[in-house]
Formats: C-alpha cells, sequence, structure tokens
C-alpha cells in the first residue's frame, strides 16, 4: 500500500504535520536538515496527539555539574500533554528510555520538481 501524504513544501525544517495512513494517525516530521520522517500520531503515554506538541531540542549535561548544552533543535518531537519526548533522528526512540520508541513508518520522497515533491507512506 502506498500513499501520498503531503507535499515537500508543506513542511519547513523543524515543522510537522497530522495525516492519516491506512486509517490510522500519523505526524509527518520534517527534522532540521531537511529529512523526512513519519510516526504513530499517538504518544505511548496516554494518547496524546503528538502533532499538537512541538518539534524542539532538548538539553544534554556536560562535564560541569550544573551545566547543559541545548542540542537536536528542531529534531525531538515533544508530547503536548507531559513532554515525553522522542529523537525523531533516531527512530523515534525516547529520550529518557531509549528502550521505547514511537512506531515509525516507511516513507519515501518522489521529486516532482526542484521545489516540490510528494512524501509517500507506504507498508
Amino acid at each position: 500500500m502506498e500513499k501520498v501524504v503531503a507535499h515537500t513544501d508543506d513542511l519547513a525544517p523543524g515543522e510537522m504535520m497530522e495525516a492519516e495512513f491506512d486509517g490510522r494517525p500519523v505526524v509527518i516530521c520534517r527534522a532540521s536538515d531537511g529529512d523526512f520522517h513519519a510516526f504513530t500520531n499517538l504518544c505511548p503515554h496516554q494518547g496524546a496527539p503528538l502533532s499538537k506538541g512541538q518539534l524542539c531540542g532538548a538539553p544534554e549535561p556536560t562535564d560541569e555539574i550544573g551545566t547543559y548544552n541545548y542540542k537536536n533543535e528542531g529534531n525531538i518531537l515533544r508530547c503536548p500533554w507531559h513532554g515525553r519526548e522522542f529523537n525523531i533522528k533516531d527512530s523515534g526512540r525516547m529520550l529518557a528510555n531509549e528502550r521505547q520508541k514511537l512506531r515509525e513508518y516507511k516513507l519515501s520522497v518522489e521529486e516532482l520538481s526542484v521545489a516540490d515533491g510528494n512524501i509517500i507512506l507506504y507498508k
């Protein structure tokens, strides 16, 4: 099964949108490097629609106690209800527990022109 769910110019880097594939809600994310990723649009915690959250970064501890670096801007999907964070560049793994991750969908980008293309989900 294949389905066009969006066009490349629908999303700028760091943006996301909701879509539907095979009767299920999905969230299409465009990472800061321009790559596209698709995941279930339901947080595994309590089912919040992840597309209502935000793509942001996350703090990472440094060697200096109490000091953090902010990184991965535009690559962390944050749940709108409880703030759980998932790295879209690491298969949707949860930052606080890497054993848990979002269901990821396969996608491809079909270039129609230099400026536009179709984002296709398939299984």
